[in-house]
């Protein structure tokens, strides 16, 4: 039997932090993403050796896998011209940010 809970995810292959990152390096967003994804695999390598475990460097990969397969999508609904001028602003909603 194993201890792990049914519903948790496989851990990343090996090479998918490398990996991911050529992809992120090759795409047009690469300026802001890179530095963005190296500075939250810092945090997360930090947090692995404090703690011993991996899964802080696995919810990293996990979460930019997710945007990088969100952008085609996110992209397409940007380039639809779709009007949001109708649409209310969060910070009206929930108040300034403190």
């Amino acid at each position: 039997m194993s201890v792990q809970p049914e519903e948790a995810p496989a851990p990343p292959a090996p090479a998918a932090a490398a990996q991911l990152l050529a992809q992120l390096r090759a795409d047009r967003r690469a300026d802001t993403w890179v530095p963005a994804f190296e500075r939250d695999w810092a945090k997360a390598l930090e947090d692995s050796r404090h703690t011993y475990s991996l899964t802080p460097l696995h919810d990293v990969v996990r979460t930019w896998q997710l945007r990088l397969a969100a952008a085609p999508a996110v992209d397409a609904y940007l380039d639809s011209g779709r009007d949001e001028t109708g649409f209310v602003a969060l910070d009206d909603v929930l108040g300034a940010r403190r």
